[in-house]
């Protein structure tokens, strides 16, 4: 392509890219699960707005244009929770989408003391469950929420550095 693709932190600027982003990139989720009501889909900009303000969204641009967006925080826990990574159809398999998820990990671990990281898919998103895997994440939970439709809770843990 030419151009590098950058991470950096979205702006409110960036919200209908995100959602226009977001819209795209869900379609294969609810093709898969036979299911377009999915609150990736169904989110409004005014919502997304909102989630400009008060999670960590991450951006990642080719040239101008967004091609990948992940968002996370962190709990009084301290577990980081790791909420809809996107890439572009075009830009999956090269390793984009495990760029965002390093990003937004050093991002998250940057503002507050983090024990693990969280997030969840659907059973069938096989390519999301391999992704997460390779980055350390285990399966810790599975809810049934339909006959076809199953969440998978994936964690990883923070290695906690021994008292001197």
């Amino acid at each position: 392509m030419g151009m590098s693709v950058n991470i950096s932190v979205a702006n409110e600027e960036d919200a209908e890219q995100i959602l226009k982003l977001q819209y795209l990139g869900y379609q294969s989720e609810a093709e898969l699960y036979g299911d377009w009501a999915i609150e990736p889909l169904t989110q409004t900009l005014e919502n997304l707005r909102t989630e400009l303000t008060e999670r960590h969204v991450l951006v990642a641009r080719l040239g101008e244009e967004i091609v990948g967006t992940v968002r996370g925080s962190v709990d009084q826990d301290g577990t980081a929770h790791v909420h809809r990574l996107v890439v572009h159809p075009r830009m999956q398999r090269h390793g984009l989408g495990g760029r965002l998820l390093d990003a937004v990990e050093r991002q998250l671990s940057a503002e507050a003391p983090v024990s693990s990281f969280e997030l969840f898919t659907g059973h069938r998103s096989l390519g999301n469950l391999r992704l997460y895997a390779r980055h350390g994440y285990r399966q810790t939970e599975v809810r049934e929420i339909s006959r076809s439709l199953s969440i998978v809770t994936l964690t990883k843990r923070v290695a906690v550095a021994a008292a001197a």
